[in-house]
């Protein structure tokens, strides 16, 4: 892991924020997302959901006839619905790292991505070495805006467990799309591959391809200095 501010991106080239879009769009055509390397990542999901809603498709005619899709405020509502019996168990047990876990996903899934960094943050207080529940913080703090926050979250859970592949990936993931920095994104994905010779083929080979197309746009943002024969010509 490096050791520079997570504030920091003078000392690496800023992409530029139509490739930045560029890439946001190829993470989610091949189904990225921030927590790629989880077996169920509710962040990925995420991730289509927003951009579903930044970019209405159009329907088939007819398709939505009869249904009724359910309004932000009414997904918050239903959110409370399901939190609340965890709530109550928390008032006799209110450090019960599980049960804040539960609340926490419960509202990271309705959008309410403070009140999930509060419950996920307060589980943390029990269990602050828990690296899956520090990537879990990290990633409702950046989804709320908190980029700065998010990494360094993920930092102080790589130096509990330095191998971690979801805590790598989703390094690269904020790095690339919350700072622009392409050269901070392709570090940790090498990262992730070099501690992680055990990782599935398929998800091995979207990891590279991440890594090649970012190479791609520095290439294109910086220019890539051409071969020279070897009489000195172009």
């Amino acid at each position: 892991m490096d050791n520079e501010p997570a504030t920091s991106t003078s000392a690496t080239p800023l992409l530029k924020a139509t490739q930045v879009y560029s890439m946001a769009i190829f993470c989610l055509a091949v189904g990225l997302g921030i927590g790629y390397m989880m077996h169920s990542s509710e962040l990925t999901v995420e991730t289509a959901k927003t951009a579903a809603h930044a970019v209405p498709q159009p329907a088939p005619a007819g398709a939505n006839a009869g249904r009724h899709r359910p309004s932000l405020e009414e997904l918050r509502q239903l959110a409370d619905k399901q939190a609340a019996p965890l709530l109550e168990k928390l008032k006799s047990n209110p450090n019960d790292s599980t049960l804040l876990v539960e609340v926490g996903a419960i509202y990271h899934t309705s959008h309410r991505f403070k009140e999930a960094a509060d419950y996920y943050g307060k589980a943390l207080d029990s269990d602050p070495k828990n690296v899956a529940i520090r990537t879990k913080l990290a990633s409702s703090l950046y989804r709320n805006g908190d980029v700065d926050g998010a990494i360094a979250q993920l930092n102080q859970a790589l130096t509990y467990e330095p191998k971690d592949a979801n805590a790598l990936f989703d390094l690269g993931m904020i790095k690339l799309e919350g700072k622009g920095d392409g050269k901070g994104a392709i570090a940790a994905w090498q990262r992730l591959l070099k501690t992680n010779p055990q990782l599935a083929p398929d998800r091995k080979a979207t990891v590279m391809k991440l890594m090649a197309d970012v190479m791609t746009m520095m290439g294109d943002q910086n220019g890539i200095e051409k071969p020279r024969s070897n009489d000195g010509h172009e």
